[in-house]
């Protein structure tokens, strides 16, 4: 999902919002979440999942064309894990396509 796609969802389950306003909320909530990380801040939606900044030590690569040695520097990156109620919806939906395509399977 795209957040174009995101927006013609709020759009489409909320008729009192403009396509305007569900693009200003979107943009609203991700520049938050967006600051939030940028401060150093964990993000927890309950039921979905939390966002939080994890850090990359320093280290030594390779120039995959050259074969030399390179320093990568310290990163900070986001870092998403899913919450339960997620993590078990995204599996009962896994387990119904599956078994779904293996009937398709089975009557060809």
């Amino acid at each position: 999902m795209t957040r174009s796609d995101l927006v013609e969802e709020l759009a489409a389950r909320f008729a009192q919002l403009t396509h305007r306003d569900a693009e200003y909320a979107v943009k609203t909530i991700l520049d938050a979440m967006s600051d939030a990380l940028v401060r150093g801040h964990r993000i927890e939606i309950r039921g979905f999942g939390s966002f939080s900044v994890s850090r990359r030590p320093p280290r030594i690569g390779r120039n995959p064309r050259s074969g030399e040695s390179v320093q990568i520097p310290e990163k900070r990156v986001p870092h998403f894990k899913p919450g339960k109620a997620l993590r078990e919806a995204v599996d009962a939906r896994s387990a119904e396509l599956e078994a779904e395509q293996q009937r398709q399977r089975e009557r060809a």
